[in-house]
């Protein structure tokens, strides 16, 4: 017999209906959701409150939760030096008959609006104040303390993984042991960040990971703007020409290259280069 939670089914928030699941977070926080401002993504959602705060509001299936939780934001709110919007409160609650779980955090609203979808197309000519406030946030955010563990695309990241990942560019035998894990945000991506002022919001996922995580993945979020992405590696060099960085470019580079990537994704190429120069400067090393 199938488990409950394989027989969960995915479900996509920018169709399914959510006017109850607003309605049950308005009577949890006593505030009334604008739906003209409605942000509507695949498993979470958003809207502004009549007091002029944010909600964002998310589903999950139980197997995505893990033992520590999920309330990465309002454990967020402990961060000291990194630029993110102040967490009012939260409240979470199981799916009726179901193996899922809503989760709801108020927070301040953005100091503006997010820089664009979370793979950028175009380069958002962002000034030079913006790249400094986003080493300040990250190099801040390296030096904290917590036992969480960090879940990109809501998955615990491991050695076991991270090797799974990479081991199709590396040959045989290759070490691929990590050994500098520090706090990451674990999404870093052009969705989840404000401009021209810097903020970065969406902490469901963060927690420990490999040096040079979030440094990847927003230079792999940047590969269709080929000087964009030379802009992160020149930003985040200490940690992307680190080892456990090279690893972590090689993780990234894995994602793109996922046997599903569509033929025409313009980061591809570029992913395989890098892939490339990256195993063989660890190989040497």
């Amino acid at each position: 017999m199938p488990s409950s939670l394989s027989a969960t089914p995915h479900v996509d928030l920018r169709v399914e209906p959510v006017n109850e699941v607003l309605a049950q977070v308005e009577r949890a926080f006593q505030t009334s959701l604008d739906r003209e401002t409605q942000v509507r993504k695949r498993r979470s959602l958003g809207a502004r409150t009549d007091r002029g705060t944010w909600v964002r509001i998310e589903r999950r299936r139980f197997d995505k939760i893990g033992s520590q939780g999920w309330n990465g934001t309002e454990c967020a709110a402990l961060l000291d030096g990194v630029a993110r919007p102040q967490w009012h409160r939260g409240t979470a609650w199981r799916e009726p008959d179901d193996a899922v779980m809503w989760r709801a955090d108020e927070t301040d609203l953005l100091p503006g609006a997010p820089i664009g979808s979370s793979v950028l197309a175009t380069d958002p000519h962002l000034p030079d104040d913006w790249w400094q406030a986003l080493n300040t946030s990250l190099d801040a955010l390296a030096i904290q303390q917590t036992r969480r563990v960090a879940t990109p695309d809501t998955v615990t990241i491991t050695q076991s993984g991270v090797t799974e990942a990479i081991q199709r560019f590396l040959p045989a035998g290759t070490d691929t042991a990590l050994r500098q894990w520090r706090p990451a945000h674990a999404d870093l991506n052009w969705a989840n960040m404000t401009g021209p002022r810097f903020c970065l919001f969406d902490w469901e996922d963060w927690g420990m990971a490999p040096q040079g995580l979030d440094a990847a993945s927003l230079w792999g979020n940047s590969l269709a703007v080929p000087a964009l992405a030379e802009r992160v590696r020149h930003e985040r060099r200490d940690n992307l020409e680190s080892r456990d960085g090279k690893l972590m470019t090689l993780f990234v580079c894995a994602k793109i290259l996922a046997s599903d990537a569509h033929p025409e994704n313009p980061r591809l190429e570029l992913a395989r280069d890098m892939a490339a120069r990256v195993a063989d400067d660890l190989q040497r090393g």
